[in-house]
């Protein structure tokens, strides 16, 4: 089948929900999507096909079998497809429903008719390819975060977004009163949904000023030191970043830190000292953690 996709399948104990969203993100999935049915956790991602071998597939299903050991959890049920090319972007939008996050946030697919009432702010999404639904715990810490930080009313703040992925964090915080983001990602396609995201959140553009490449770009346009920097992306990337921050930050930038599991937090936590930054908060869910920090 030419231009086909792997449609892979996840049933799984809902503690095991963290563990299977890294597990197939570490995989290489394009996009993942999950259902809460009958305390059960169902999981749906997709891949492309020359990606991944039978042999893959049976050896991602057995390291979720591992990590279901490892929690003395029921033992998940993985099952894989192929489907056509044309049937792929689609067929995952099946299983996203609106997630609610936080106190305020209501995350939106853009493909369902928009609700008549609504007491949470609406963030309405359509990922496309590029990481960030707000179905994965590290999204919803960045956002809770921001929340936090940000309040809900108009502020001058500033907000640098690295890896910005979807755009969700970006939109994010410029709904919850930021005043102007800069965003960036080493992918296009990332930087295409934000754009696209934007538009369909009716964000002016100069409100978010996106860039293709990373913090250097960020340094490059930034008319001044922001307020503060928003980072899910993996922890080894983020290692590499962090002596960067401080060429765009001021005494007061705060910033969120996330995409980082538990085992990773020490080096982490190290290499913000050794930079002059100060962990205010080490935030958890199951096996991800979220650091919200200040300038020392």
């Amino acid at each position: 089948m030419a231009n086909s996709w792997w449609e892979i399948k996840v049933l799984c104990d809902p503690t095991l929900e963290d563990a299977v969203f890294w597990r197939l993100e570490s995989f290489g999935c394009r996009e993942t999507a999950c259902q809460i049915k009958n305390n059960s956790c169902l999981i749906s991602a997709y891949l492309p096909e020359e990606k991944a071998h039978l042999l893959d597939l049976a050896a991602l299903s057995l390291l979720l079998r591992q990590d279901a050991l490892c929690l003395e959890i029921p033992i998940p049920a993985v099952t894989w497809d192929l489907i056509d090319e044309q049937d792929w972007s689609t067929a995952w939008k099946q299983h996203w429903e609106p997630t609610p996050i936080g106190d305020r946030f209501l995350i939106y697919p853009a493909w369902l008719t928009l609700p008549e009432h609504c007491d949470r702010i609406l963030l309405r999404l359509d990922p496309g390819v590029a990481f960030g639904t707000g179905t994965h715990a590290t999204t919803q810490l960045c956002l809770e975060s921001l929340e936090m930080r940000l309040g809900g009313e108009p502020t001058q703040a500033v907000i640098a977004d690295i890896g910005c992925g979807s755009g969700i964090l970006s939109i994010g915080a410029i709904l919850l009163g930021a005043s102007k983001v800069y965003a960036a990602d080493n992918d296009p396609l990332a930087t295409r949904s934000t754009k696209e995201n934007c538009e369909l959140n009716k964000i002016p553009p100069e409100k978010i000023i996106i860039q293709d490449g990373s913090i250097e770009q960020i340094i490059s346009v930034a008319e001044q030191p922001v307020d503060g920097i928003v980072c899910n992306i993996l922890a080894e990337v983020i290692i590499d970043l962090i002596p960067q921050f401080n060429a765009i930050s001021k005494k007061n930038t705060w910033a969120v830190l996330s995409g980082i599991l538990m085992d990773q937090a020490k080096p982490i936590a190290d290499t913000l000292e050794q930079n002059g930054w100060v962990v205010a908060t080490l935030w958890r869910r199951q096996e991800w953690c979220c650091f919200n920090i200040r300038r020392s």
